[in-house]
């Protein structure tokens, strides 16, 4: 919806609900015309139900309204004396029109002094979770949101298994699109395994100012912009149309801001001609070939975890032989199900392994073993063309480790459209700037000229900012290379606190948790610091005061 026809729906709002409640403000001593007021009548039907004039603004709040509204329908029946269960019942089946009954149709007194103690043991747990889940809400929308990171594409830096915290605020959080959706999860709600929200109505793109700009080689989370499937790494065979703020949230690095006209040659990034600067935690990773001096010496690689760090091996040997004398060649397997299998079981299976996120300092170490005959990187070659890369037209000789240049589009300015490079655009003119801004774009070619909208065109003026993200794990990593680029309404926030690390591969309670990572920050260079005992204080600290508190007040009273 656009803000104009948001206008005109608010505008019905205050037309049904000045309907609806006008006898019952009179009723509570005040006007008619005080229910027609736009906000001013929410004021004021706060005064009528004895709550604080604060709800007001929840009421305007995306999300946390749709939780509210409902509590003022009761709250306003309740002012009235319709107490009962079937009151509550029917107000809330009715999506509060049961009100229209009780204005025109009940002789009700307004109850000024109404108490706002439930009066049931039901009634106070339901007014506790309701508003519990509103504070809730208003953190995981507006502030800090946990994400668990479910892929290796950030390998060394966040780790599969890993549990942060990410900073709406920092880049200013993105207030919601989608209008009316379950609280507290995202596009599925749990264990029902269905959507979770409404498509339509669509609120108006809009972020509140926020203290820092996405820079250079920091960690973003952000909305999938290609985002067809029906739930996070479900991929079913079913594609769906997903509002912005419901696409499955990724996490990479960005490598290229707005303005910026990237490189990638032998899979490293340049900006403007210059190697990207990269953080000393950033530690890019590519796969390798490994040369063994004696075949069937998958055994012998059991090191690789312990004393490589290599936290995401893909083991590929050659002709790899099974039990039953199949041979499978070239099939890979991790060091983790070889080794649950039993490694005796791989018999014949050459000398050559493939190993994926191995950094240029852990590929230099394993090739000094006396064991190893040689470490390669695996590295592409300029001009051999890979057909799901970026821009997906399959007319450049392009692969995941030779690219570009490619200028990343920055807000207000103009680029020239050519028959050459109009792919690179498409999807920001219709989609991005197009269908999700409420815009019917269209975009073809005559000959050799351009068309929008069938009206020749030879430039565009970009409408936001966007941004090229990537991995670290540079060989097993989805990300801009393969579907281009991020706008900036696609952007969550930033990663800045990484609270709990469960390693799945680790044996026993105790090793499955890794504790050097609890409560780590995320940014920064050098080694992880962790701040877990000082956050183990502070806990310590608000329950030793609670208590004290809590014992003071017996005492006074």
């Amino acid at each position: 919806m656009t803000l104009t026809q948001w206008f005109v729906f608010f505008l019905i709002i205050q037309v049904v609900h000045f309907l609806a409640t006008w006898k019952l403000y009179v009723k509570a001593g005040f006007k008619a015309w005080e229910a027609a007021v736009p906000v001013y009548n929410a004021y004021i039907l706060t005064k009528i139900i004895n709550r604080h004039w604060s709800w007001v603004i929840l009421l305007f709040i995306p999300v946390i309204n749709v939780i509210m509204l409902p509590i003022f329908w009761v709250e306003t029946i309740r002012s009235f004396g319709q107490n009962t269960s079937k009151d509550t019942f029917l107000v809330v089946i009715s999506l509060g029109f049961y009100i229209f009954y009780v204005n025109y149709f009940l002789d009700v007194e307004h109850i000024k002094d109404r108490s706002l103690t439930p009066k049931t043991a039901a009634g106070e747990w339901i007014s506790s979770i309701l508003f519990a889940v509103v504070a809730a809400t208003i953190v995981h929308t507006y502030v800090m949101q946990p994400y668990n990171i479910p892929t290796s594409s950030l390998e060394k830096t966040l780790l599969v298994g890993d549990f942060l915290f990410v900073s709406k605020f920092h880049y200013g959080a993105r207030t919601p699109m989608t209008a009316v959706s379950f609280p507290m999860v995202h596009d599925t709600i749990p264990k029902l395994k269905v959507r979770s929200y409404l498509k339509k109505p669509q609120i108006p793109y809009f972020r509140l100012p926020g203290f820092t700009k996405i820079k250079r080689s920091d960690i973003v989370v952000f909305s999938w912009p290609v985002d067809t499937v029906t739930q996070f790494f479900v991929k079913n065979g079913i594609k769906v149309t997903k509002p912005i703020d419901k696409k499955s949230n990724y996490v990479k690095r960005c490598v290229g801001i707005p303005g910026d006209n990237l490189t990638i040659v032998d899979g490293k990034v340049f900006i403007d001609g210059k190697p990207l600067d990269l953080p000393e935690k950033a530690k890019p990773q590519y796969s390798h070939k490994v040369t063994t001096k004696k075949p069937n010496d998958i055994v012998n690689l059991k090191s690789l975890y312990k004393n490589y760090d290599i936290t995401d091996p893909v083991i590929s040997p050659k002709g790899m032989v099974l039990p039953n004398g199949n041979r499978l060649p070239g099939i890979p397997i991790t060091y983790e199900k070889a080794r649950l299998s039993g490694f005796n079981k791989y018999r014949n299976i050459g000398n050559e392994y493939i190993i994926s996120a191995m950094t240029k300092d852990e590929a230099e170490n394993l090739e000094k073993k006396s064991a190893i005959i040689s470490v390669e990187p695996i590295i592409a070659s300029k001009g051999e063309k890979e057909s799901k890369i970026f821009p997906n037209n399959g007319k450049l000789n392009w692969n995941k480790d030779q690219m570009g240049p490619i200028y990343i589009p920055e807000a207000g300015k103009s680029v020239n459209l050519t028959p050459e490079n109009i792919a690179f655009y498409k999807r920001i003119i219709e989609v991005y700037e197009g269908e999700e801004m409420g815009i019917d774009n269209k975009v073809s070619l005559n000959g050799s000229q351009v068309l929008i909208n069938n009206s020749p065109t030879s430039s565009y003026t970009f409408k936001q900012d966007y941004y090229w993200m990537m991995g670290d794990n540079r060989h097993n990593s989805e990300d801009s290379r393969y579907w281009g680029f991020v706008p900036e309404n696609h952007v969550v926030g930033k990663p800045v606190f990484l609270f709990m690390s469960w390693d799945t591969n680790a044996k026993g309670l105790f090793n499955k948790i890794r504790w050097d990572r609890i409560m780590t920050t995320v940014g920064g260079d050098g080694k992880l610091v962790s701040y877990r005992y000082l956050v183990l204080l502070l806990i310590l600290g608000y329950i030793g005061i609670s208590f004290f508190l809590k014992k003071r007040k017996e005492k006074q009273a």
